[in-house]
């Protein structure tokens, strides 16, 4: 099992920085990568941005590109997506996800674990 909880989230306007966190527990040594996932109102759900645990290797969205960096601290067990220059079209639900089976990690399906979701308002 894997346990994870998100941090950051908040209220902010457009053009704003935001840095979420998020802390995993557990068995920690099974997560071959993990994701940072948003879902908007009447939206699904979409993959943001992806870093292995190891090589550090990255996959961000075209519509998060420039703007979003993902990065990981292994020694404690914490990922984080630092957000800058945010859009109202980046208000959604934010949610940290764990892939244990290797694979490109572009859908939520191949995610085994999830943390409850950290709320992002982008204001104009």
């Amino acid at each position: 099992q894997v346990q994870l909880v998100e941090s950051g989230g908040g209220s902010v306007q457009a053009g704003d920085s935001l840095r979420l966190s998020c802390a995993a527990s557990g068995r920690t040594f099974s997560v071959y990568a993990m994701g940072w996932f948003r879902q908007a109102p009447g939206k699904e759900r979409e993959l943001v941005a992806r870093i292995s645990w190891s090589g550090s290797s990255t996959y961000y969205a075209d519509s998060v590109k420039g703007r979003f960096t993902i990065s990981r601290d292994n020694a404690k067990n914490t990922m984080y997506l630092q957000m800058n220059s945010l859009k109202p079209e980046d208000t959604a639900v934010y949610y940290c996800a764990a892939q244990i089976r290797v694979g490109a990690g572009r859908r939520e399906y191949e995610y085994e674990y999830w943390g409850q979701g950290t709320q992002v308002t982008v204001s104009s």
